[in-house]
């Protein structure tokens, strides 16, 4: 009988390590703080061009930003649903203020989550412009949410932004 015993407990250990390392070889995981730490970069630099582009005021870069089916989202206003769309306000914008200029914006992000290729922020903006060339600067900060989608390449775009 305590033969058996031994006989069934290495056959339970030697099941175990076959099960564990069978699992590990047909289902490989990254290590999760590699991902997040190379999400992490990406979404840095994805904030750093939206300074620039929001700075400079580039159409092309505006647009550049958001992924095809992206939604901004704005206070007592219509959704803009796609870049299209997106593309349609920033010009409609610019042609009703031909002088409108962006002196200064630094965004404070607060917190990101990231799960399975989205990630979701809240920040702080505040920055100064101006409608036209001879207007007085206008000052403006504003709490906002957006959330943001890893594309094939790794990189990240916005998704969708509630502009508050």
């Amino acid at each position: 009988m305590r033969r058996t015993s031994v006989l069934v407990t290495v056959a339970f250990l030697t099941g175990l390590a076959i099960g564990h390392f069978a699992r590990r070889a047909v289902i490989p995981t990254p290590p999760r703080t590699d991902m997040h730490a190379a999400d992490l970069v990406a979404i840095e630099k994805l904030h750093r061009e939206d300074i620039e582009v929001t700075l400079s005021q580039d159409p092309k870069g505006l647009l550049d930003i958001w992924t095809e089916d992206g939604v901004r989202l704005s206070s007592g206003g219509v959704p803009a649903v796609g870049k299209q769309a997106i593309q349609a306000e920033n010009q409609k914008v610019h042609a009703q203020y031909l002088g409108f200029k962006v002196l200064s914006y630094v965004p404070k992000y607060k917190n990101i989550q990231i799960e399975d290729g989205l990630a979701c922020e809240w920040f702080e903006r505040e920055g100064e412009y101006k409608l036209s060339l001879d207007s007085p600067p206008v000052s403006w900060h504003a709490k906002e949410l957006q959330v943001l989608k890893r594309q094939n390449d790794g990189s990240w775009k916005f998704a969708l932004l509630d502009l508050k």
